[in-house]
């Protein structure tokens, strides 16, 4: 055993290939930087000594962003459009909302107004709210515009989409404006008219799912997952470009371990995740579901030394990061709770187990992630080794034929959802799945 290990914590592989994930530039879904990235994932996975390396390609909602600008009171506010804003053009009364809070929303007039809420949620809130729930509540009241202030000090606007699956580009345009451009906003010009403006070019696109296999042929398999696109605004080292250089680091592990393998793990790295996980749907609706054991999807790790699985009420998932934590004395933070974001979703909410993995975090939200600040000098080759070996080994362990995960049925997922207060968020972004 030991030696695998010694080989993971002196692997270059991993590190090398996220330091070329970001130095292609813009990775945004449906660009030429995505697809490049997409290829030499494949390449990579080929190098590590996979099988059936393949690209599937998939039609998206392409959206390329233009020139945006806040005006107020004949000043220019700096700002940036989200993807997926319609271009369009709106005066109206800007409305400070705080933090968007459901409530917040119930209790204003917001007809015909430009509504503003922050990024984060106050600490006595319950559970997080994701930047498309508040859109759609601004949409819901009666909103023309929406502008999304970033918590997090330093002059970063936030990007991150907007839209749904049945209507990819959003009802009113969105921009994101830095903490500081925010507070400006807000103290000099709530209540008064600014002018909102967003380009864009809307236009047909593609993307693309990279595929490969490891171990035997067997009908059950699991699922080893990442995304390969990031926003256009920043290197996306964080977000995701660790998780995909985390695929290709277990990949490379792996292979080296094949006869511990006894049943197929197949590695994916989605495109387009960030603008509503359309790659991972286009394979959740693709595939068979039984014969997934379990999902270990990478997206927000190597911020943190310590790893954060959630596990979205799967006992067994919890077992055995338990299992895996402890044989390495090496903590593994599991959360039990649902996390209806990133690549798992479209199948966890189906039932199918599967881990969010990323790194334990204080911060509410994504940091430095959807911002300029994502970039590669914030993360450290030793936290993606150290990762690397424990990830390694709970995949070699969820191979095994006697680990058993027991999937759940849908109605279960959707009573935890309700359970936890999520519900009312995936239904007004338009993404609760199962019959009312």
């Amino acid at each position: 055993m030991s030696n695998w290990i010694g080989d993971v914590f002196t692997s270059d592989v991993g590190w090398d290939h996220l330091e070329s994930l970001v130095d292609i530039g813009n990775r945004m879904a449906g660009s030429d930087g995505e697809r490049e990235a997409a290829e030499l994932t494949r390449d990579a996975l080929v190098e590590a000594g996979a099988r059936n390396v393949r690209l599937d390609t998939f039609d998206i909602q392409g959206w390329t962003r233009g020139e945006s600008s806040i005006t107020a009171r004949e000043t220019t506010q700096e700002c940036i459009a989200l993807p997926r804003s319609p271009a369009d053009r709106v005066t109206a009364p800007l409305v400070d909302l705080g933090y968007g809070l459901p409530s917040d929303f119930e209790e204003r007039d917001l007809e015909g107004s430009v509504v503003m809420v922050r990024s984060d949620i106050p600490d006595h809130y319950d559970r997080y709210l994701h930047r498309r729930e508040k859109y759609y509540h601004a949409v819901e009241h009666g909103a023309v515009g929406f502008v999304y202030r970033n918590h997090v000090t330093g002059c970063l606007p936030p990007t991150g989409s907007v839209g749904t699956d049945d209507e990819p580009i959003g009802e009113i345009p969105a921009v994101g404006v830095s903490s500081e451009v925010g507070a400006r906003l807000a103290r000099r010009f709530d209540g008064d008219e600014i002018e909102l403006v967003v380009e864009a070019d809307v236009h047909e696109a593609e993307s693309q799912n990279v595929h490969a296999e490891l171990g035997p042929d067997t009908d059950e398999r699991v699922l080893v997952t990442s995304h390969v696109d990031a926003h256009d605004i920043a290197e996306g080292a964080l977000d995701n470009g660790a998780g995909t250089a985390m695929v290709v680091e277990l990949a490379n592990a792996l292979a080296k371990r094949a006869d511990d393998l006894e049943t197929r793990v197949e590695f994916v790295a989605y495109g387009a995740e960030e603008v509503g996980l359309v790659g991972s749907t286009h394979h959740a609706e693709t595939t068979d579901h039984e014969t997934i054991t379990a999902i270990v999807n990478s997206d927000g790790v190597v911020r943190d030394r310590t790893l954060s699985l959630t596990t979205h009420g799967f006992d067994d998932l919890e077992a055995a990061a338990t299992e895996i934590g402890e044989r390495y004395g090496h903590p593994i933070e599991t959360v039990p709770k649902m996390g209806p974001h990133s690549d798992h979703w479209p199948f966890v909410r189906w039932g199918v187990p599967g881990y969010h993995v990323k790194s334990t975090s204080n911060e509410v939200g994504r940091g430095w992630g959807h911002t300029f600040a994502d970039t590669f000098e914030k993360l450290e080759q030793r936290t993606l080794r150290e990762q690397a070996i424990l990830l390694t080994d709970l995949v070699v362990h969820l191979a095994r034929k006697d680990v058993t995960v027991e999937h759940r049925a849908p109605e279960e997922i959707a009573a935890a959802l309700e359970a936890q207060g999520l519900a009312e968020g995936i239904r007004i972004t338009g993404d609760w799945p199962y019959d009312e």
